[in-house]
C-alpha cells in the first residue's frame, strides 16, 4: 500500500511540475551561504526560481548545512520555500530589492523567516527555529534565533563564463 501512495505522490509531483512550467519561467541557481542556528553552518545547495512577472517570485531549494556541533562535524539536509515580493510597477530600479518571506526545514527544526534580497541573488533573512520533537544535533538543541546570509548564483552566469 505504501508503494502505491509513493508512486501516486511522485506522479502527481511530475504532472504538477509540468503545469507550473507551462505558466512560469523557471531558472536554476546554485546557492552558497552561512546559517546561524545555535551553531555556525556553511550551506551549499541549489534552488529553482519561478516567475511569471517580476512582482512576485517563488523559490524552492534544497541544500546541506555543514558545521561543528558539540565538537563533532555534522551535516543536516535543508529544504526551503520563499516568496519574493516587490509591487512597484514599471520601474526597474525598484526591482533591485525584494522583501522575502519563507520557511526552511531540516530533520531537526522548522524555521519561518523574513528578510530582504538584492536582485534575488543576495539574501539576508532572519527567523526563529522551532525544534521537531526532541531532535538534537550531536546533543545540541536546534532552537531559537535563525540568521541566513546566502548568495544565489544563476547557472546561466556559470555557463556563460565558460563559453
Amino acid at each position: 500500500m505504501m508503494n502505491f501512495r509513493t508512486a501516486i505522490a511522485i506522479l502527481s509531483l511530475f504532472l504538477l511540475s509540468n503545469l507550473v512550467k507551462a505558466q512560469y519561467t523557471m531558472h536554476k541557481m546554485i546557492s552558497v551561504g552561512y546559517t546561524y542556528q545555535n551553531q555556525s553552518f556553511g550551506e551549499v545547495g541549489g534552488k529553482l526560481l519561478f516567475l511569471k512577472n517580476d512582482d512576485v517570485i517563488y523559490r524552492l531549494g534544497g541544500s546541506a548545512l555543514m558545521g561543528v556541533a558539540d565538537s563533532k562535524f555534522a551535516i543536516m539536509p535543508k529544504l526551503q520555500a520563499d516568496v519574493l515580493l516587490n509591487f512597484e510597477k514599471n520601474v526597474d530600479f525598484y526591482h533591485s530589492y525584494y522583501f522575502l518571506m519563507g520557511a526552511e526545514g531540516t530533520n531537526k527544526y522548522i524555521a519561518p523567516k523574513i528578510g530582504v534580497t538584492l536582485f534575488g541573488m543576495l539574501d539576508l533573512t532572519g527567523g526563529y527555529a522551532f525544534p521537531i520533537g526532541d531532535a538534537r544535533l550531536n546533543g545540541k538543541e536546534m532552537k531559537g534565533l535563525n540568521i541566513n546570509f546566502t548568495l544565489n548564483i544563476p547557472t546561466v552566469f556559470i555557463h556563460d563564463m565558460f563559453k
